[in-house]
């Protein structure tokens, strides 16, 4: 490309190399992520209400739906900026008007929540996936051969699972439960299917470096709500005493899940397509989670101030669960690979047990679990450090055999 081309406000949508040397992530692409702050936000005071009114099971369904949009949505953009983020005019415009629907899926949480109206949900997700058609119908536009093939796969693909998002506002209530586990199973197809016969040049590195950035706003909004519930507590209820354990253990629990998360460098594991699919798709149970621990801890704070109207044991588990759940998710994506040893790969199973039992220990089972958390790091990080300083040893005996 000239230096003229590049300076060109409209530039073909050509694919980029996934040997590109110091691609890291845009400011466009962290603006993105923080608007979709917003709508994470939304769902997650939408659970809050749900949980701490007696009707988890319902809002953990709901928040499942809502979280699978944001998520989705996401996804779409992040993987195809990989490939192909040219940042010329339109490509900047199209990425814009993708963050307006973000913000008008946000708009429409509370309302699917609360009166299961998911129409200004759906309008939102058509505007931020007819953006998307457009990228893909510029690639096509751009390309030829198999390359075209698979972005004119996407763009169809993008369209008829739009179309058939519609039956969340169609369809008689009692049908809906139906149209999001097939709709959802329909959405992961289309990467595959399109991709069968030409893969797309995502980056590595920028890919993981995409979904750190991601787990570090998602923990930050928890952080974020946590501390907005905890201050609402201490200036409506004067509730110190009550509040601080609760406070202190929901720190240690989101600091060593940052500290896990990040302790291994993951994008040298994204080496194919089918390893990618696999840890970006399961990438929804580790946000949804980590999201969820934000409005457990409010949870826990309302019913510690008697706002909820649960008793101490589910106001427990809104904070644990979700909690084992990101520990599990993030071992089976994360560190499995990079643990050597029976007593590395345990590490976090355990603690995950462990931290589903700390739901039994009434007032202090938030506190207990956080601390359980905080040992896990501690206890990673010593039998780490004991393999190699063994691996050093064994290093200098070779080199001193004759």
């Amino acid at each position: 490309m000239t230096s003229a081309s590049a300076r060109s406000p409209l530039r073909r949508l050509t694919a980029r190399g996934r040997d590109e040397a110091h691609r890291v992530a845009s400011p466009l692409e962290l603006f993105f992520d923080l608007c979709f702050v917003v709508a994470i936000a939304q769902a997650g005071v939408a659970l809050v209400h749900a949980v701490a009114e007696g009707h988890a099971g319902e809002g953990i369904l709901n928040y499942a739906m809502v979280f699978f949009a944001i998520w989705w949505a996401w996804m779409n953009f992040t993987w195809f900026a990989s490939a192909y983020d040219n940042d010329d005019v339109l490509y900047r415009v199209v990425t814009l008007i993708q963050i307006a629907g973000v913000l008008v899926l946000a708009a429409g949480v509370s309302r699917a929540f609360d009166d299961h109206d998911f129409l200004a949900v759906l309008l939102g997700y058509v505007i931020m996936r007819l953006a998307l058609i457009a990228q893909w119908l510029r690639v096509a536009r751009s390309c030829e051969g198999p390359e075209r093939t698979m972005a004119l796969r996407y763009a169809g693909g993008v369209l008829l699972c739009q179309v058939g998002w519609l039956g969340l506002v169609v369809f008689p209530e009692g049908g809906r439960a139906w149209v999001f586990p097939v709709m959802a199973v329909l959405e992961m197809c289309v990467p595959p299917f399109a991709e069968k016969d030409h893969t797309t040049s995502w980056h590595p590195h920028h890919i993981a470096e995409r979904y750190g950035l991601f787990t570090i706003i998602v923990l930050g909004e928890t952080i974020a709500a946590a501390t907005v519930a905890v201050k609402s507590g201490i200036d409506e209820h004067d509730a110190l005493d009550e509040l601080l354990p609760i406070a202190a253990g929901g720190l240690l629990i989101i600091f060593a899940a940052w500290w896990i998360y990040f302790v291994v460098p993951i994008h040298g594991h994204l080496r194919s397509n089918r390893q990618a699919f696999l840890w970006g798709y399961g990438h929804y149970l580790v946000f949804a989670s980590a999201a969820a621990i934000g409005a457990g801890l409010e949870v826990a704070v309302e019913q510690a101030v008697g706002k909820a109207h649960i008793s101490t044991l589910a106001a427990s588990a809104a904070v644990t669960l979700p909690t084992a759940l990101y520990l599990l998710t993030v071992w089976v994506l994360h560190s499995r690979h990079f643990k050597v040893g029976t007593a590395q790969q345990l590490v976090l199973p355990v603690t995950a047990l462990l931290v589903i039992c700390c739901t039994f220990l009434g007032d202090a089972a938030v506190p207990a679990a956080g601390v359980v958390a905080a040992l896990a790091v501690v206890t990673g990080t010593t039998l780490t450090a004991r393999m190699v300083a063994r691996d050093e040893r064994e290093a200098v005996a070779t080199r001193l055999v004759p």
